[in-house]
């Protein structure tokens, strides 16, 4: 029986429709992987968090959605930086054609580019 990998989606909220059909392919007939997705959905509030530590911290990895948005995106940089200090697998995928700005947050994280094989790969890792 194929164990139930969970994976933290970390993106910006102006890529929600990009994050929506990232986690959305994962239940395609012909996709080579499968995962739970815990990225957070509902807006910020205060205590957000501490409720994202807990999901980062109870997923077996991390991916980051990474666009032009992303160096603004404050909740996106925070959520990257809390699965660098829980050491979890992270791994940034471009969401955007001909952007590749790699963020600092990721620290030596690879980013690679929106494909079955990177993402199937990464996951098989996990």
């Amino acid at each position: 029986m194929a164990r139930n990998v969970v994976v933290f989606i970390a993106f910006a909220k102006e890529d929600e429709g990009a994050r929506n059909l990232f986690s959305g392919q994962r239940v395609h007939p012909r996709t080579p992987f499968e995962f739970t997705d815990m990225s957070v959905k509902e807006p910020y509030q205060s205590e957000w968090r501490a409720r994202v530590q807990t999901r980062i911290r109870r997923s077996d990895g991390v991916i980051a959605l990474i666009s032009s948005h992303t160096p603004s995106a404050a909740g996106q940089l925070w959520e990257i930086k809390c699965a660098v200090a829980e050491k979890k697998p992270l791994l940034g995928i471009w969401i955007q054609d001909g952007y590749r700005t790699r963020p600092d947050a990721m620290g030596s994280a690879p980013c690679k580019a929106w494909t079955w094989e990177n993402i199937a790969s990464f996951v098989d890792s996990l």
